[in-house]
């Protein structure tokens, strides 16, 4: 449960972390709201299955994650209990002063079979969320797809490692578009499928959990990691071109929307400055944001994957290549941290896993594949952002994802993520004035959620939400009442909250974090 008491002592070296940490943001650069444009978009965001729990309740059949995330425990049927308490938690996001939320859509709660009968109960929840972000001001942003492919298509033939997933998909889109498109006006179709391919299809770490040795040692393993990330990704592209495609033609008119594409970028730097390593530092910009950008952009893949890869990564016809040409409206970038890259070329003349040949190095990168706090170098997203600029015509972006992991605790007081934050917002501004089209900044996440890797271990959320309480109750923590004071018009630093306390005991410090 929530420790409720603070000794003298926790008191007054909660007092020295503040000072420790008020010399540090003294010395960054300062701003505030009015310093974004008028139209500029301020949110934070969950997804369905992190968020919703209620996984068994009013017709919702399993979807791939809850086969990977339960295996007969249970472990996401409740969640955060979202599904049942969003009305207290858009009373935090009115609080909090979020200009728009981002959540997912459960595919399987709204259509249990994956296709056919649109489930009531379904679309009575999602209809009650998107209502009461209406009411409240507050802008939607929906995800179509986080990871979360009904149990049932998997099982029939092997959900995005066939082509029916294509026609399901655009289905499943045409019903979201219909139903609450009159009031959701940004549409993301498909969350990180670079991430998802190169775990679920080529390490097995997440769902599907398909990959093949030596690249993965799970027992029972089923898949081939050589290339069926590529077909995943390969049907990916052309379902979201799908969707955009019944979006222009049906809805845009009348709707007046926009839908896009999410995908997760590193800060790719040499770890010399050797031109191989630099040569690798792009290859890796192309495997991981090139894999979908280039199509999107020219309509076809980076001419370094089709070098490496070969007759492993499918071909697009010319009518799919015009297709997923310019199928976007915006790009969601999702951001945490950087990586190193040092040239390992040999390994791509194996031709066997050219995915991460370039990146041994990120093996050392704290925080990247370990359940340490990321590193805060805010200038890799800036480098990600002029990359995109330069590189794929500038296209609009909202920073759909980054936020700041810490271990999950009672602490309220998450100085890092406070740092974090504001290194990383002030980042986005630098990028804006120097001519990057980004329309919006996310903060990952609104609460502490179940994460797909290591579930209720680590935290991402503004919001604490204390597991050992029976109503999951919400508590803010530093990093909310810095972002809220943000929001609201007052300094990027915690100096002035700290002023405010200046007449109060000195026990009252700990209210920062309560």
């Amino acid at each position: 449960m929530m420790e409720r008491e603070t000794s003298p002592n926790h008191t007054l070296m909660l007092i020295l972390l503040l000072v420790n940490f008020v010399v540090g943001v003294l010395s960054a650069d300062n701003y505030q709201r009015d310093d974004f444009p008028v139209d500029f978009a301020f949110g934070s965001g969950t997804s369905a299955y992190q968020v919703e729990g209620a996984a068994n309740e009013d017709g919702r059949t399993p979807s791939i994650w809850d086969s990977f995330a339960n295996a007969g425990s249970g472990y996401g049927d409740v969640a955060c209990d979202g599904y049942h308490k969003y009305k207290e938690d858009v009373r935090l996001m009115v609080e909090t002063g979020l200009d728009a939320y981002r959540f997912s859509i459960s595919w399987s709660r709204l259509l249990p079979n994956g296709r056919g009968p649109v489930n009531p109960k379904g679309l009575q929840y999602y209809n009650n969320l998107i209502n009461e972000l209406i009411s409240n001001g507050i802008l939607p942003h929906a995800t179509l797809y986080n990871s979360d492919l009904p149990q049932a298509l998997e099982d029939e033939y092997g959900g995005w490692l066939n082509r029916d997933i294509i026609r399901d998909f655009t289905d499943y889109a045409d019903v979201c578009f219909r139903e609450f498109g009159d009031r959701v006006l940004y549409w993301s179709t498909i969350n990180e499928p670079n991430v998802f391919a190169l775990g679920g299809y080529d390490q097995g770490t997440i769902p599907p959990q398909r990959c093949s040795p030596p690249f993965c040692v799970r027992k029972g393993a089923r898949g081939n990691s050589t290339y069926e990330a590529y077909l995943a990704v390969h049907h990916i592209l052309l379902a979201h071109s799908s969707a955009a495609k019944l979006y222009r033609r049906k809805y845009r008119d009348k709707q007046h929307g926009f839908v896009g594409i999410s995908l997760y970028t590193v800060g790719a730097f040499p770890v010399t400055n050797t031109e191989k390593d630099k040569i690798a530092s792009q290859r890796v910009r192309d495997f991981f944001s090139g894999w979908i950008m280039e199509p999107l952009l020219h309509g076809d893949y980076p001419i370094s994957m089709k070098t490496n890869a070969g007759e492993r990564i499918p071909t697009f016809t010319n009518r799919e290549s015009d297709q997923v040409k310019g199928s976007y409206d915006f790009i969601g970038i999702i951001h945490y941290c950087n990586v190193n890259v040092t040239d390992n070329s040999d390994a791509l003349n194996i031709k066997v896993r050219d995915v991460y040949a370039d990146m041994a190095a990120t093996l050392g990168t704290p925080g990247v594949l370990t359940n340490e706090e990321y590193p805060i170098t805010p200038w890799g997203l800036r480098e990600e952002l002029e990359k995109f600029k330069l590189l794929y015509g500038n296209p609009p972006i909202f920073i759909y994802e980054n936020g700041q992991r810490t271990a999950r605790n009672s602490s309220l007081q998450d100085v890092s993520r406070v740092k974090y934050l504001h290194g990383y917002i002030g980042a986005v501004l630098d990028a804006l004035r120097d001519g990057s089209n980004i329309k919006g900044y996310f903060a990952w996440s609104f609460m502490d959620l179940l994460e797909l890797l290591d579930g209720y271990e680590s935290s991402f959320g503004l919001y604490y939400v204390d597991r050992d309480d029976p109503e999951l109750k919400r508590y803010p923590k530093l990093s909310a009442k810095w972002y809220s004071r943000f929001l609201k018009g007052r300094s990027t630093s915690i100096v002035e909250t700290i002023e405010l306390q200046k007449d109060e005991s000195l026990v009252s410090v700990r209210h920062l974090f309560e």
